[in-house]
């Protein structure tokens, strides 16, 4: 008679909990899955990196069932504003300009230093003369435009290397944590020491509509960063400076 109960008791609790599960709130998590460490498509076909497992993390503990959905970066705000996802979280830095259209959690990461990557034996090369290539809609590319260098842009991270390596380009402005693992390769591409300290850092992105959300995951960010679990993760996928 106890087996039974306890049997029973067991089927009840796994019940509960199934109910539970089928009632939370699911979430899309909108990501570009094209710039590692930050994102990127593993072997598997499924979306990887230190966002991927930030976010499952995040929304284990704002209580919340996440899907995770790639979109282009150059439509990645509008189609956030649309309806295709619930938010971006996609190396997006925090900035006054985006922050008119969009709504920002706190931030997940220290602003992450951005750094040129150029041609071996180009090392000398004039910043200020240059040609500059950035991805479309980032930090570096308005950087760039301000400097008073020649901005090409270009959809995809990996379209930027691609032009430095055919010549349309003297050097790619990108995160440094982007930029390191093509010039620890030891190729033909290598980091200039020259650094620019520009955005906010990184905060998931949501529609200014949903505050309510905006809020859970505040909080989720703030109890990680309490207990040391976000800088654990910015260590291991060597992501900036810790908090």
């Amino acid at each position: 008679m106890k087996k039974i109960l306890l049997g029973t008791a067991a089927l009840a609790f796994s019940a509960s909990m199934a109910m539970a599960a089928s009632h939370m709130q699911t979430v899309r998590m909108g990501t570009e899955g094209a710039y590692p460490p930050y994102n990127f498509i593993n072997d598997a076909g499924e979306v990887d990196g230190f966002e991927r497992e930030l976010g499952d993390e995040l929304c284990k503990r704002a209580e919340l069932s996440c899907e995770w959905v790639t979109n282009d970066w150059d439509s990645i705000i509008p189609n956030l504003v649309s309806g295709n996802y619930d938010t971006i979280i996609a190396g997006m830095s925090i900035t006054d300009e985006r922050d008119e259209v969009i709504d920002f959690t706190q931030n997940y990461t220290q602003p992450d230093p951005s750094a040129y990557l150029v041609m071996t034996g180009n090392e000398g090369l004039d910043l200020g003369s240059a040609v500059i290539a950035a991805q479309t809609g980032t930090i570096q590319a308005s950087f760039v435009a301000e400097s008073g260098a020649t901005l090409v842009e270009f959809a995809t991270p990996d379209e930027t290397i691609a032009a430095v390596r055919g010549g349309e380009a003297d050097a790619v402005l990108a995160d440094k944590s982007f930029l390191k693992p093509i010039s620890d390769e030891g190729g033909d591409l290598v980091m200039l020491d020259q650094e620019e300290l520009i955005g906010g850092g990184v905060g998931l992105g949501v529609r200014e509509s949903d505050g309510e959300l905006k809020a859970k995951f505040d909080a989720a960010i703030q109890s990680m960063k309490d207990d040391g679990s976000l800088n654990a993760l910015i260590e291991k996928w060597e992501i900036g400076a810790p908090f």
